[in-house]
């Protein structure tokens, strides 16, 4: 008689040491905070920068080559200015060129590109 007590009676304490090892877990769970900050993820409309006054500079001794690219970016719709340019003028290269602004013209300085090899002006602006 007393035998069919004690696993009926061990597996309501099992039961019941769960719940209190649950609660317990929640209360620490929410108990963490995460400060604010910008990180997200999404989906949105890229407005992008419509780019202007290209100028390609040839080198002073060797005018098949081109030391730089110069032009002026302004922003479509809500896009800000730009804070982080770079720029390739060959399609098949993966070789982008850091550009440096001086208000309203980026520059990027490029190296090894001749003025028969560049196919393409492919510019990256982001914020």
């Amino acid at each position: 008689m007393f035998g069919s007590r004690i696993p009926r009676l061990r597996l309501l304490a099992s039961i019941a040491m769960l719940l209190i090892l649950s609660a317990a877990a929640y209360g620490f769970a929410a108990a963490n905070t995460v400060p604010v900050s910008g990180a997200g993820d999404g989906s949105g409309t890229i407005t992008g920068y419509t780019v202007s006054a290209v100028k390609y500079n040839l080198n002073a001794t060797t005018p098949a080559n081109i030391d730089s690219v110069s032009f002026t970016l302004t922003p479509v719709g809500a896009a800000g200015a730009p804070t982080t340019v770079k720029a390739k003028l060959v399609s098949s290269s993966t070789t982008y060129s850091t550009c440096t602004l001086a208000t309203p013209t980026w520059t990027c300085t490029v190296t090894g590109v001749t003025a028969l090899a560049a196919d393409e002006l492919r510019v990256i602006a982001a914020q």
